[in-house]
């Protein structure tokens, strides 16, 4: 098997805000979008992010009305404190606030329109050094 792409593909029921919120903050840019369906990617990320809307009638019966819940998507990132003051100056929650694991990660959470959590990561704590 060769693999030559991936994605995370995640029930929401607004995709457009999705979308925006990880264009917006995040510089992922929309590859493809039609009703109810947007790809978005970004050269380093290693993975696109495709947003389905809930009820899709493409969707399998037993996944239709599924949501992303307690899905997150976690970037790790070489500036940890440096996105978390930019994220915070553009406005964004921060639904989980810095902190540093025993293990040496480093993480803060913010969350988007639709409860999708995105996670900024680095392994620059105590352990990781």
């Amino acid at each position: 098997m060769s693999i030559t792409a991936s994605a995370v593909s995640l029930n929401v029921d607004d995709v457009a805000a999705s979308s925006a919120f990880l264009t917006g903050h995040f510089g992922f840019r929309e590859e493809m979008a039609a009703d109810g369906f947007a790809s978005l990617a970004r050269e380093d990320a290693g993975m696109n992010v495709v947003y389905l809307r809930r009820g899709l009638a493409s969707l399998p019966d037993d996944q239709r009305e599924d949501h992303a819940d307690g899905v997150i998507l976690a970037f790790v990132v070489d500036d940890l404190e440096a996105e978390l003051a930019r994220l915070t100056a553009e406005g964004v929650a921060i639904t989980m606030p810095l902190r540093e694991e025993p293990w040496g990660e480093r993480a803060f959470q913010v969350t988007d329109p639709n409860g999708v959590i995105v996670q900024l990561v680095d392994w620059n704590g105590a352990a990781g050094r």
